[in-house]
């Protein structure tokens, strides 16, 4: 189930943010990238915690990634990381980068 619900969000052109509203790290996560001129449908945060199946989601995303801690930023089929990932790409530059590559912006 938890396999299935993960793959089934995870698209390339897409980014794809795991997340618990709890947690500071998802919540930065969210304010950087909700920052940025996305394309109507390519920027998707996926609450975990509104379903039944958070601890084996978060295993699968240790399976998948290495990690299971939120958030998992994934743009495309690749996951970046978290967080502090995700403002190490954003202060590079790569970040927008990345994200025109997949066609993501406006």
């Amino acid at each position: 189930m938890a396999q299935e619900f993960v793959n089934g969000k995870i698209q390339p052109g897409k980014v794809v943010v795991f997340i618990k509203p709890t947690c500071p790290y998802c919540r930065r996560t969210q304010e950087i990238l909700s920052q940025l001129p996305f394309k109507q449908g390519f920027l998707e945060f996926v609450d975990i915690t509104a379903t039944s199946d958070a601890n084996e989601i978060q295993d699968y995303l240790q399976r998948l990634t290495g990690a299971r801690t939120v958030p998992r930023v994934f743009i495309g089929k690749e996951c970046i990381g978290g967080c502090s990932d995700l403002i190490t790409m954003q202060e590079s530059g790569e970040l927008l980068t990345r994200l025109k590559q997949i066609g993501a912006l406006q």
